[in-house]
């Protein structure tokens, strides 16, 4: 008797899809796959090394008085740290993946709470060739925290390895 219950099985159904989109060579992309990442819960620890890497100490970010006087009700996570995860959280292989080629269409639709899960939904929207030694793959993403609101879109591009010239 299978005790697996549903959430269980969807979640080894995706891992499975992420885990081939992971494995598969450039010739074998097709537009229209589709999986989901492992998910990242974002912590204070997180914001404030961002904050340290990068030189924005906004107060939204690191300020617990400022920002719950705000819109927002309480720190947030810089947008371009929660993209940065997002890019982590990407299942990007060296040995297929040469390089992050382009980001853009960043939207960002909703603010990201300390101890907000998030993930990032992909569809492969093009895999094209560029020269006779790599492909350019076309993605689209919605960040996704844990209530499953988007709080980014993107298009992304990657440079990936041919493998048959």
């Amino acid at each position: 008797m299978d005790r697996t219950s549903p959430s269980e099985a969807a979640g080894r159904e995706e891992a499975a899809r992420l885990a081939q989109a992971a494995g598969l060579d450039f010739e074998e992309l097709e537009p229209g796959l589709e999986f989901e990442t492992p998910t990242h819960t974002v912590t204070a620890a997180d914001v404030d090394a961002f904050a340290r890497l990068t030189g924005d100490h906004h107060p939204l970010h690191l300020d617990e008085e400022f920002a719950a006087a705000s819109v927002f009700g309480g720190r947030i996570a810089h947008g371009m740290l929660v993209l940065s995860l997002a890019l982590g959280l990407m299942p990007l292989d060296p040995e297929r993946v040469a390089a992050l080629r382009r980001v853009s269409d960043a939207t960002f639709k909703a603010a990201v709470r300390l101890g907000d899960t998030i993930r990032v939904r992909t569809r492969i929207v093009e895999a094209r060739p560029l020269d006779d030694r790599f492909g350019v793959v076309t993605y689209s993403w919605k960040v996704l925290n844990q209530d499953d609101r988007v709080v980014i879109r993107a298009r992304v591009e990657s440079l990936w390895h041919r493998s048959a010239a």
